[in-house]
């Protein structure tokens, strides 16, 4: 019976709220925007529901191979046509039906453009004849092809300003430093063309893209190699009697903080011991460019920590094992991963006590 019940992971409220707003956004701005006025809006086709199951996975499920460009305006769009063709061909209802939503499975599967919400797709155009007799293969331009595009790329922008990815990673495009090496969780010895057989022996590659994999086989290993010493979460490592800010401190005394105790970071708290956020030496270098100018150096007299602190850096738990600070440090390239809990800052783990603490484990 355990089959029966929920196969997805817990996520957080969060990521929820996320998903959701960007499908409202979405699809709001679709049916503003997107379609062309010369659609007659009483034939229910300014939008068509399959728009609601591509908002799902646009925006749920950005990383699935189900969810990218080419899957989803192109699925949508080979569907439409099949649809069409099939309507305007066949008269029996059930037939027409059952003959669209199958073709366009086959025309999908063989043009790499795999997008469950085109079955829909397929299936609104056989199931509404007269509309379908009055707008021909219009259909698969507009609403479907236009509409479709337009969703891609608000997903595109709303991804970005939410702090995800979308379209996923391709394995073979420059690292973040622009050099040709693989980010070091993800040098695993294995080619693009080695985990694309993975992904098809295991019947995976509509689910997970070659670049997803490697980053969960790097991270798989990582967790692994944890098990093979001592555990060591973020609880034994990190610091504990801690140097903080107040949200209003001025940028005179954040830096003269780091200039009297040589921290690489300071965490920034309320009165109420409440954790908002962390500063790096970098946004201090950063505040400094051009600060000669007489109007930058009134504005930078004005600036508090609330200004230039971090809010979205990499956060632990007191139980966050070593594996994960490693990946944390090195995926989100920061030298201070903050440890809260409760909202409540309780330590922070510096690059220099991962660097001690391995130090140790080689030694013993």
């Amino acid at each position: 019976m355990k089959a029966f019940g929920p196969a997805v992971a817990r996520t957080k409220p969060s990521e929820a709220l996320r998903a959701g707003a960007g499908a409202f956004l979405g699809l709001a701005l679709c049916g503003l925007f997107a379609l062309t006025p010369a659609i007659n809006l009483n034939l229910g086709l300014y939008l068509i529901a399959p728009f609601g199951a591509s908002s799902v996975l646009l925006f749920a499920v950005p990383n699935s191979p189900l969810a990218q460009p080419w899957s989803a305006i192109c699925g949508n769009t080979i569907a439409a046509l099949v649809g069409v063709a099939v309507c305007l061909l066949v008269d029996e209802p059930v037939l027409r039906i059952a003959l669209s939503v199958g073709l366009a499975i086959m025309a999908m599967i063989l043009c790499r453009a795999v997008h469950p919400p085109a079955g829909a797709v397929a299936m609104t155009a056989a199931m509404n004849p007269d509309t379908i007799a009055e707008l021909g293969f219009r259909f698969a331009l507009t609403p479907v092809a236009s509409g479709t595009t337009l969703l891609v790329l608000i997903a595109i922008l709303y991804a970005r300003m939410t702090g995800r990815r979308y379209p996923f990673r391709q394995f073979d495009e420059p690292n973040r430093h622009g050099t040709a090496d693989r980010p070091p969780f993800e040098r695993l010895g294995l080619t693009s063309e080695e985990l694309t057989d993975i992904l098809r022996r295991y019947r995976q590659s509509f689910n997970l893209g070659v670049e997803d994999l490697a980053r969960l086989i790097g991270a798989a290993e990582m967790q692994a190699a944890s098990h093979r010493v001592t555990p060591v979460v973020a609880a034994d490592l990190m610091s504990r009697d801690l140097v903080t800010v107040n949200p209003q401190a001025s940028l005179a005394e954040i830096t003269a903080l780091f200039e009297r105790h040589r921290f690489t970071s300071l965490p920034v708290e309320t009165t109420d011991r409440r954790f908002v956020g962390i500063i790096f030496q970098i946004h201090l270098l950063i505040q400094d460019r051009g600060a000669d100018a007489p109007i930058f150096s009134r504005r930078r007299r004005r600036l508090k920590a609330q200004d230039i602190m971090e809010t979205t850096s990499p956060r632990a738990a007191p139980s966050t094992p070593l594996a994960a600070l490693v990946h944390l440090m090195a995926e989100s390239e920061v030298d201070a991963v903050p440890v809260i809990e409760d909202e409540r800052i309780v330590g922070v783990v510096t690059r220099t006590d991962l660097i001690a603490t391995l130090a140790r484990s080689s030694l013993s």
